[in-house]
């Protein structure tokens, strides 16, 4: 065991140093901004040394280990962890919040309690990721929803009290049946409770009782990913939220969904899963389909985004399903390559939203002249999001095609017809994204005489561009950086399927 808090410290920080946000002398939101961005580099930094120096990438099992007694009443403790599989996203976390908190630089109206509410979700995020702790990882889960409900309601378009409402109450409704699922499984079969991860990873039950657990957890974390039918609230909300906290919303909120599907229905409920998972696969490639179709109808600028999200997810879900260390492996490359891509084209539909006001694609055009660096940079993450060759989303698409391919639980013609759907999943994409670019930065439109009042991409916004576009093009040149990360833990999870 490490003796050492670094979890504790990683996920108390944010949230502990944002309080103090309010105690600030008023002195204008530039203070504000600048010690949110110092805490969020800060948090970055001693995450990415942690992390370099105690984590060990041969080891499947538990690392950075904390255990703690909190309520004696409960035998409630405060158990933390990392492996392989929560590595990724908690760097994802902290990386994508620092260049949030510097998206939303122009955010002036109550700035404080903006930044506290980013800083607040952020330790609510990384404390999802750590838990060892099932009731622990439900706490975590819940307290993450309320500073995203606060930056819904009071940051964001005309319609944002309705997409928020919304938003709290897809989650509340999925969070019902996560509570159930606790406390089902952490009360089964022993008098005292049993919350520990590692413990219940080797706990069976039976087969009726095991799929009734699978059900509830599955569709608490299929309104977080989105799976289709529970995704309706993901485009309401993402087109009337300011573009940071977007970010958040498509680099990590739906990552915690996949990340709760691999996490428990995988890990802790293997029989069931082998049992759902044709289900999901085909669940997964109807999502592709479906999102990318309906993507190509949206006049909304964010939404047509939003949608290319829910579609981009269709892979994450056929990954988890195909029951193979390649498929598995591809899936969470895709939540890593997703997170980067699906922040980086709601930055750049914010910032061009803040010089035109403008949401509708068909009332755009003819920008491309006007603001140049942003169509460079706009035009380029559109290749990503469409899976071009070198970059991150080709590279995960591509492991989680061989990942079905492969798949020894299906037959040939099946894993036929899913590869051939995902392929048009794969044709419809470029459709969708470069019509996008086209109805944004081609043609012309009468606001054109107007293009002299406009100014391109700052200093600012060039940088968080920048930021992201690299890691994008480095995973997709290198993608055995992430792959090394949880090749070890993926053996592990799989291991219970063929040999359990």
């Amino acid at each position: 065991m490490n003796y050492f808090p670094w979890l504790t410290i990683i996920v108390v920080l944010p949230i502990s140093a944002g309080s103090l946000i309010f105690f600030l002398p008023h002195r204008g939101n530039k203070l504000i901004k600048w010690y949110t961005m110092c805490i969020c580099i800060f948090e970055l930094l001693l995450t990415t040394y942690a992390f370099c120096y105690h984590f060990r990438l041969d080891d499947p099992l538990i690392q950075l280990a904390e255990d703690y007694k909190w309520i004696n009443f409960f035998d409630f403790y405060w158990r933390l962890g990392i492996d392989g599989l929560s590595i990724g996203p908690i760097l994802l976390t902290g990386f994508i919040t620092t260049l949030a908190t510097l998206a939303a630089w122009p955010v002036t109206r109550d700035s404080r309690l903006f930044h506290f509410l980013m800083l607040a979700m952020y330790s609510g995020q990384i404390g999802s990721f750590s838990s060892r702790d099932l009731l622990l990882f439900f706490i975590m889960w819940e307290f993450e929803l309320i500073p995203v409900y606060l930056l819904l309601s009071m940051w964001g378009g005309k319609k944002r009290l309705y997409s928020a409402t919304k938003f709290i109450l897809y989650t509340a409704g999925g969070s019902i049946f996560l509570l159930i699922g606790v406390l089902g499984l952490g009360l089964y079969g022993s008098n005292e409770p049993t919350l520990n991860f590692e413990t219940l990873a080797n706990q069976s039950y039976p087969v009726a009782l095991e799929r009734i657990f699978y059900i509830g957890f599955l569709i608490a974390f299929a309104v977080k990913s989105p799976i289709i039918p529970l995704h309706t609230w993901l485009p309401d909300t993402h087109g009337e939220a300011h573009y940071s906290t977007c970010m958040l919303l498509a680099g990590i909120l739906l990552k915690m969904g996949a990340y709760g599907l691999v996490r428990i229905n995988m890990e802790l409920l293997p029989h069931a899963h082998s049992i759902f998972s044709p289900w999901l696969i085909i669940v997964g490639t109807i999502q592709i389909i479906y999102a990318a179709s309906t993507s190509l109808g949206q006049r909304n600028l964010k939404k047509r985004i939003a949608y290319s999200s829910v579609s981009h997810m269709g892979f994450i879900i056929i990954g988890i399903g195909s029951i193979t260390d390649t498929g598995l492996n591809g899936a969470i490359l895709q939540i890593i390559s997703h997170g980067f891509i699906g922040a980086a084209l709601f930055f750049l539909a914010g910032t061009s939203y803040d010089r035109m006001r403008l949401v509708y694609l068909d009332e755009m055009g003819g920008m491309a002249i006007s603001i140049p660096k942003i169509f460079t940079m706009f035009s380029i993450l559109s290749m990503a999001s469409l899976a071009l060759p070198g970059m991150s989303g080709f590279v995960a698409e591509l492991i989680v095609f061989f990942g079905i391919i492969t798949s020894q639980k299906y037959f040939l013609m099946p894993k036929i017809l899913i590869t051939f759907v995902m392929a048009i999943g794969m044709i419809l994409t470029p459709i969708y994204s470069l019509s996008m670019s086209r109805q944004m930065f081609y043609g012309y439109k009468p606001f054109n005489a107007l293009s002299s009042y406009f100014f391109d991409s700052g200093p600012r916004e060039l940088f968080v561009s920048i930021s992201i576009f690299l890691p994008i093009i480095g995973i997709g040149i290198y993608p055995d950086f992430v792959l090394s990360l949880s090749g070890e833990k993926v053996e592990t999870i799989l291991y219970n399927y063929f040999y359990r």
